[in-house]
């Protein structure tokens, strides 16, 4: 089976994961393709496939002859998608010989502009996959599990092949940061490994930022607005005002390469009461941790102007 057939049968399997849940996996369904690639695996002749109680694929391919006493070598990828957006009855679309033009989503109309993503024009010619404009797809990261199967079912039927052990996982979560939280290095004979996830063709990354979550949850006071004057404290107002005090030109829409930033994610609620998520990023540890003290003393601020516990 080709590397996007196998794309397309894992990509509409509902593996979403869950920020909220607090269980590991953070939803039983990411179980549902678990078991399919240990079938797959199985069935490619990785005898040793299993998937452990978290949801953690494992299974290696035994060195060739010769290759024995060289060290393992790992391949991981992970089954989740992000639940930024429905992962849920996904139909993906394939896009033969593309013509480098916009790509339109057949299902709402959402077009894919060359000038959005100059990257299409050097895809002509290419099949390409999406979805139908409703979903997402998840070749983040189904993409890398899909290539790593393949790569494996090549190697099994070509032992001229020379190669060591091959150490392969494939965990859950990893969209809600959870996805090394139960990972068991006793189960995964490899000492270095490569996550397949991202990247141009031919890139090898050796370098991560680092990263931080934000949960910021404004308390406002609602009073009936006929008779709120110098007593509401509108919470939507409250976490408006924290917005603005991060830096505009430091945001994903502003920024490339090694430069950090600070991400608003997602926003809820009323007058009462608001929930704020937001991410922070940077390469540079001392800029990161700068960051993170940059929004503590934001919240510090705010809560002088508004009231303590604000």
């Amino acid at each position: 089976m080709r590397a996007y057939e196998r794309l397309l049968k894992y990509a509409r399997v509902y593996t979403t994961s869950d920020p909220n849940s607090g269980t590991h996996p953070s939803a039983e369904r990411e179980f549902d393709l678990a078991h399919i690639l240990v079938e797959d695996m199985k069935a490619i002749g990785i005898e040793d496939a299993f998937v452990d109680e978290h949801c953690y694929v494992y299974g290696t391919l035994p060195a060739t002859p010769g290759c024995e006493d060289k060290p393992a070598l790992g391949l991981i990828a992970h089954m989740d998608t992000a639940p930024d957006a429905s992962g849920e009855n996904v139909n993906p679309i394939l896009h033969e010989n593309y013509d480098g033009r916009d790509v339109t989503l057949p299902a709402t109309g959402m077009v894919m502009k060359v000038s959005t993503f100059p990257f299409l024009k050097d895809l002509k010619g290419e099949t390409l996959i999406t979805t139908d404009g409703t979903t997402l797809l998840g070749a983040d990261d189904k993409a890398g599990v899909a290539e790593i199967v393949t790569a494996c079912e090549y190697l099994l039927a070509h032992p001229e092949v020379p190669h060591r052990t091959v150490a392969v996982c494939f965990t859950p979560d990893e969209e809600v940061g959870k996805g090394t939280d139960h990972f068991d290095p006793a189960k995964f004979p490899a000492k270095a490994a490569y996550t397949v996830d991202g990247g141009e063709l031919g890139e090898i990354e050796y370098e991560n930022f680092n990263a931080a979550a934000v949960t910021l949850t404004v308390h406002g006071v609602n009073i009936h607005p006929g008779s709120a004057k110098d007593k509401m404290k509108n919470a939507v107002l409250m976490a408006h005002q924290f917005i603005s005090l991060l830096p505009e030109a430091e945001t994903p829409a502003h920024t490339e390469g090694y430069e950090g930033f600070y991400h608003v994610t997602d926003v809820s609620g009323n007058e009462t009461e608001v929930v704020l998520h937001a991410i922070i990023r940077d390469h540079d540890r001392e800029k990161f941790e700068a960051r993170k003290t940059f929004v503590e003393n934001a919240v510090r601020y705010l809560n002088g102007v508004w009231g303590e516990g604000s």
